[in-house]
């Protein structure tokens, strides 16, 4: 029989001990829910992207304007049209130009005429002169006689040179007006699409004036050839070059990308007030027609991919800490700080050279409070009954 006074030790021990394991559970740490990934291997590759919105351009466009003011007379085109190399786009009223060329054109007429005219009489003088030469020779008229017809054979051949020069002088004003007439009409310098038309008939077309920007007459862009423009951050530039392959995707068609090349990289940096120094490259789809009808000012993305790794160990790059750390989900319930040797980055990955191996989990909720080594850990519930 265990004495009254042991019964009494024995029951404070326990209450004792259930006081102690309460403080305890009520005090233990609580495991932080954490957010895991397991280690895989994949593909991992080095990118570059542009640091603002690049734009879908056409490789020829070209916004013309004539080089005369004045009323327009004809719009050949509407807006969406197609044309034709060398098609007549617009014209201005040049009604005076054409009767000043046509009076000319009528001038050279007269002159040539003349010129046949004058010609002939420099022809019967020069032979009158040659008669009167061989009937000197034979005694038959005087030297002067002579002389005066030679003369009289120079001049008229001077005449036919100089209705010549008329004929010339005059068919130069006519090409004079016929390019004055070239400066109040608009020809096509290059198939494609009519983007534009500013102005109706009737109205008053104004040229630009060096130094002062007004809006083209007509806007005519070549569709059939596009090609993808962006500006790529200075510190970048360098590690771009000709040919280097592309992925570009455009904001009208999201979730999608397209394969392509590097075509052009500025030689020199373009410096914007109040944005970074950018250098402004140029790419190309591998299949011009994957993306469909494109239109020209389509906001566009480039990712230059500057080397690809394959089949390598790599980890989310939302999983890394300074310093190439990461936090891995150890075996008996805590969060186990590793310190990690890394080759290739992206936004999305990075190779890990060290330090993992395939099958282990590491945390991508880096954000949370309490997640640090040493913490206890438990699975996200989303994540759980997600299966992931």
């Amino acid at each position: 029989m265990l004495s009254p006074l042991f019964r009494r030790l024995l029951v404070a021990l326990l209450v004792m001990l259930l006081a102690a394991a309460g403080i305890w559970w009520a005090t233990r740490p609580k495991p932080v829910a954490v957010v895991l990934k397991e280690i895989e291997r994949g593909l991992v590759e080095s990118t570059i992207s542009n640091t603002r919105a690049g734009t879908v351009e056409a490789c020829q466009r070209t916004r013309l304007s004539t080089i005369s003011g004045g009323r327009i007379e004809l719009l050949a085109v509407k807006e969406g049209d197609r044309v034709s190399k060398g098609q007549l786009l617009m014209k201005l009223w040049n009604d005076d130009q054409q009767a000043q060329s046509a009076w000319l054109a009528s001038q050279v007429v007269t002159a040539r005429r003349r010129v046949s005219e004058a010609c002939a009489v420099a022809t019967n003088a020069e032979r009158e002169a040659d008669r009167q030469s061989a009937l000197r020779a034979q005694g038959f008229v005087s030297g002067a006689r002579e002389e005066s017809s030679r003369s009289e054979a120079l001049a008229r051949r001077a005449g036919c040179e100089a209705a010549k020069a008329d004929v010339a002088q005059t068919e130069a004003r006519v090409s004079m007006s016929r390019v004055e007439q070239g400066r109040t009409v608009l020809y096509a310098p290059f198939a494609g699409t009519i983007a534009k038309i500013v102005g109706e008939v009737g109205e008053y077309s104004t040229p630009s004036p060096p130094g002062v920007p007004t809006p083209p007459a007509i806007d005519l862009i070549d569709d059939s050839c596009l090609y993808v423009k962006a500006p790529m951050d200075e510190v970048d530039a360098p590690r771009i070059a000709a040919g280097q392959p592309v992925r570009i995707s455009l904001d009208a068609l999201p979730r999608q990308t397209f394969p392509g090349k590097v075509r052009r990289v500025a030689p020199y940096v373009s410096a914007v007030e109040k944005q970074a120094r950018t250098v402004d490259i140029e790419a190309t789809f591998d299949d011009p027609a994957a993306p469909g009808k494109l239109l020209v000012g389509y906001s566009a993305d480039i990712e230059v991919i500057l080397a690809v790794r394959e089949n390598v160990i790599r980890i989310p790059s939302s999983a890394l800490l300074a310093g190439g750390r990461a936090l891995v989900a150890a075996a008996d319930g805590t969060l186990e700080e590793r310190k990690l040797r890394t080759g290739l980055a992206n936004w999305e990955f990075t190779e890990v050279l060290e330090g993992l191996t395939t099958g282990e989990r590491v945390v991508t909720s880096l954000e949370r409070a309490g997640v640090a080594a040493g913490a206890h850990y438990s699975v996200d519930g989303r994540q759980a009954a997600s299966g992931q």
